[in-house]
């Protein structure tokens, strides 16, 4: 199994960042221009990336008071056979809040695919976020 843990300061108060990942059937509003479509399925969700990739996630858990959201990816091509990950928001101070994302897969050489991926996640969700700032 591989596991990949990437982490990033954002310039954005923690309740903002928080207000997108918790509104979890609407992506592009957390990471626009990375996620260009989220659609509800239940307590799935349906995401089209910038690539035109589509994947398919279950929701497993919205934790208010840690500001964390859990899901699993279940239909994606990665064809990855196990995906569990987890986001969170983490004040920081003045303003300022660090979003950690961390995700367990199979298989393991799928982790460079994935980590490319999730980089480029976080580097939208940042954009996104300060940018809102100004």
């Amino acid at each position: 199994m591989a596991s990949i843990r990437i982490s990033a300061v954002v310039g954005a108060p923690a309740a903002t960042v928080w207000a997108a990942l918790r509104d979890v059937h609407d992506l592009p509003r957390l990471a626009p221009g990375f996620v260009v479509k989220s659609e509800r399925d239940g307590e799935r969700r349906v995401i089209t990336f910038d690539n035109g990739a589509v994947a398919t996630e279950l929701i497993v858990d919205v934790d208010e008071a840690d500001r964390r959201v859990a899901y699993a990816i279940v239909d994606s091509p990665l064809a990855l056979v196990h995906h569990h990950a987890i986001s969170q928001v983490i004040e920081a101070g003045e303003g300022r809040c660090t979003f950690a994302w961390q995700a367990d897969f199979l298989p393991a050489d799928r982790e460079p695919v994935v980590r490319a991926f999730m980089e480029r996640g976080l580097a939208a969700l940042i954009r996104a976020h300060e940018k809102a700032l100004d």
